[in-house]
């Protein structure tokens, strides 16, 4: 995929500045923004929908009752958050694409979804891990868009915070709880950390699209989050008993369309019968 051309122009700050409550209508003031907000859509929607799919793969086979259902539940709240960040992308984009077709429509390479979520489930310990660490990232980052310049995205935001609070408060509590319980449970949760951790970096390493948006005074920087997000984690694997690994190298390209083997099948499965019978309707 060719490369972003050079969209922080000069006067994307002024638009921003003091504008909380603009409308995505600034775009048709600085039309240079618009290739770079739609691949920022992307990347919320993409994320939460192959994370919402890969934990509808443990529908009817989770440990507990209590916990299949949770878990389906938090399924449908990410697949929901999807379909709001992904019919705002298509609007932007202009090219009368829907949110369906964006999910159902695209290859591998052209999903911006970060890597940690499109890695299979594992164990019950190592999704619940991956739950955790992802959660502790997007209420912070849905906290921060909730004063995005962009009315939509704002509201996105406040809509979606409120359901990933409750995730948070869930995912960090089983975290401590299977940390500090009996060995074998504290031995596969430091396992499941040991792991995704190297996955985590991603989000909070930004680039020229997140420059852009960031300029606009539509989403944060992505290194602002990492200090509050590494302290509330930090918080959590210390009450849990669990050592936080030290390897700073990030494992990232998922944001830029460079996938893991994974994402493919994932794909696979959830476009088949939208693939198999374009335009099908129930």
């Amino acid at each position: 995929m060719p490369s972003l051309p050079d969209m922080a122009t000069p006067n994307v700050t002024e638009l921003a500045a003091g504008r909380r409550g603009a409308s995505r209508d600034m775009l048709a003031e600085v039309p240079d923004l618009k290739p770079a907000f739609f691949e920022w859509l992307c990347r919320m929607g993409d994320t939460t929908l192959i994370l919402g799919h890969r934990l509808s793969e443990w529908c009817g086979h989770g440990p507990a009752l209590e916990e299949d259902i949770a878990i389906a539940n938090t399924a449908l709240d990410l697949i929901g958050h999807t379909q709001m960040w992904l019919n705002l992308a298509g609007e932007v984009e202009g090219q009368g694409r829907s949110a369906d077709d964006l999910a159902y429509l695209r290859d591998a390479m052209h999903f911006r979804n970060a890597l940690l979520v499109e890695l299979p489930n594992g164990d019950i310990g190592r999704t619940l891990m991956r739950q955790f660490l992802f959660d502790a990232w997007h209420h912070e980052m849905l906290g921060r868009l909730e004063g995005s310049a962009v009315t939509e995205v704002a509201e996105i935001a406040a809509k979606a915070k409120k359901e990933v609070a409750y995730h948070l408060d869930r995912s960090s509590d089983l975290v401590v709880r299977l940390g500090d319980g009996t060995e074998e449970s504290h031995a596969r949760m430091q396992d499941a950390l040991d792991i995704l951790w190297p996955y985590t970096g991603e989000f909070c390493t930004g680039d020229a699209v997140d420059a852009a948006v960031a300029k606009a005074g539509i989403a944060p920087r992505p290194e602002d989050l990492r200090a509050p997000w590494l302290a509330f984690v930090g918080e959590v694997l210390e009450e849990a008993t669990l050592d936080m690994p030290q390897n700073g190298h990030a494992q990232k390209g998922g944001r830029q369309g460079r996938h893991t083997e994974h994402l493919g099948y994932l794909l696979a499965e959830m476009q088949f019968l939208q693939r198999a019978y374009p335009g099908a309707e129930w």
